[in-house]
């Protein structure tokens, strides 16, 4: 017997078996075949009004709880996600169209965010502060209530995870609203967990649905904190919205990131580094290696290790086979990808490898001569496409790094790292890797961009978790009322 099966949630959209009857059903449909996998429940604007309702009640509980009650209960979590990695990773491949090396990664990064959130709820909350009356003065860490979470397709597990572990750690409620493609292993799957750990009904929340549910969740005045990762486009529109209504927003956004390849290095090394970067999960990363940016000494050489590398990568149904590279999400977000590729062959870019597709499945492509005028190399991607530029100097690499709206995440290789280090200090990011690619994550290490990215490190370890997800209250605590003129 599965540990999760769909048949079950369908209509369910809480951990506590809550339903919503307003959106009906939906298929679950996979990408790389467009068959029908399973079923979930859908809710509406209207839905999201009962699930904070039960939310606001279940938080009060699990608040008071004793913070060994709450840590366990994360423990717990962290194990059955541990025990049941194998059937999140079949749910990524089939639902999110993972390749299977991919929806392995990814599921064994989750169950890391709820070992931290136990971490977390165990760790130090406030601190003492001087005061000058005869008093005693702290500052310490409460729930903020209701935390909406709004998560994206690409990788769903983790992505929503990251925000819902910590919230949960530091006692608050959840509603999670998961991309409406990736309902499953982006949010179902994950209330199923929580609610064998014993997590009370109604503390999670999960409301698959549509940009109408996401922008009531935004609205809803009893959710003090929006956590939304996705497109800088909707991100500045829930940064409006929450700003409006004084509440906070962690946005985690887009990003078109850079590898820069200095002339002293391994070149084959430093090709596997950039091609992993550009085309792992068919480019579908905000982390992606959007801009390969290469010493003009190698750069020949370059091109052509990493054109031969990604016309030997296989793209094909990801369940069916070892392909390493599946289907892009859906027919929009295909047609965006190429016509990213053909606007910037069209306007002078060489076309080196692939550029082609068949259904969902694209092909790993690798676009040179490349300027900042070219879309593919200006723009965020999203899809298997690595466009490489020429540079010839440390001042023209800074200049091509720094030529974009993003800053999320940067590579550098080189075999001088104080030389990286320095370059690294001349560009603006939220991310430094010297010597590998742009996509990295970790439980315990601070995550988030600058400028079009995002609002900044958000997520990952202790500390940064409680600034996120709680607010700030000073106590003061005297042995009798002081004397007033009054």
């Amino acid at each position: 017997m599965p540990f999760f099966d769909a048949g079950d949630w369908a209509g369910k959209i809480s951990s506590g078996g809550w339903r919503a009857g307003a959106g009906g059903t939906a298929d679950v449909r996979e990408p790389a075949t467009g068959q029908v996998i399973g079923s979930v429940g859908v809710a509406t604007a209207r839905d999201v009004d009962d699930a904070v309702t039960a939310a606001t009640k279940a938080q009060k509980e699990w608040a008071a709880l004793p913070y060994d009650q709450r840590a366990a209960a994360l423990r717990r979590a962290a194990t059955l996600i541990e025990e049941h990695a194998g059937e999140l990773s079949d749910w990524l491949v089939r639902e999110a169209g993972s390749g299977k090396g991919k929806a392995g990664f990814e599921a064994s990064l989750v169950a890391a965010e709820y070992w931290t959130g136990a971490a977390t709820v165990e760790a130090p909350y406030g601190q003492l502060l001087r005061t000058r009356a005869p008093r005693l003065s702290m500052a310490r860490r409460v729930p903020a209530g209701v935390v909406g979470v709004i998560s994206p397709f690409n990788f769903p597990q983790i992505l929503s995870s990251r925000s819902v572990a910590p919230a949960l750690a530091t006692g608050n409620a959840v509603i999670l609203k998961p991309d409406p493609r990736t309902a499953v292993s982006g949010g179902l799957f994950l209330a199923a967990i929580l609610a064998e750990a014993g997590l009370p009904d109604g503390l999670v929340h999960v409301l698959p649905g549509a940009a109408d549910v996401g922008s009531a969740l935004v609205e809803h005045p009893g959710v003090r904190i929006i956590s939304f990762t996705g497109s800088t486009a909707a991100g500045r529109k829930v940064g409006e919205a929450a700003g409006r209504l004084l509440k906070r927003a962690h946005l985690e956004l887009g990003g078109n990131n850079a590898l820069i390849v200095m002339d002293d290095v391994d070149v084959p090394a430093a090709v596997a580094a950039g091609a992993w970067g550009s085309f792992l999960h068919q480019g579908q990363i905000c982390m992606t290696t959007g801009r390969h940016i290469v010493h003009e000494a190698i750069y020949d050489e370059y091109v052509e290790r990493l054109a031969h590398s990604a016309a030997g990568i296989q793209v094909a149904d990801p369940a069916a086979t070892d392909a390493p590279l599946g289907p892009i999400i859906d027919v929009r977000q295909r047609d965006h990808v190429h016509d990213l590729v053909t606007r910037s062959t069209q306007a002078g870019a060489r076309l080196v490898e692939g550029g082609t597709y068949e259904d969902l499945f694209y092909r790993p492509t690798v676009i040179a001569d490349c300027s900042v005028d070219h879309p593919a190399f200006n723009e965020e991607v999203f899809g298997p496409v690595a466009p490489v530029a020429k540079f010839s100097s440390v001042e023209e690499a800074v200049e091509l790094a720094s030529r974009t709206e993003y800053g999320l995440s940067l590579g550098i290789l080189t075999q001088d790292v104080m030389r990286g280090l320095a370059l690294a200090d001349r560009v603006p990011t939220g991310i430094v890797h010297i010597n590998d690619q742009t996509v990295d994550d970790e439980a315990v290490a601070p995550f988030g961009g600058t400028a079009a990215s995002g609002t900044g490190a958000r997520f990952g370890g202790v500390e940064a978790n409680i600034e996120a997800f709680t607010e700030t209250q000073w106590v003061t605590m005297q042995s009798r009322i002081p004397q007033y003129p009054f």
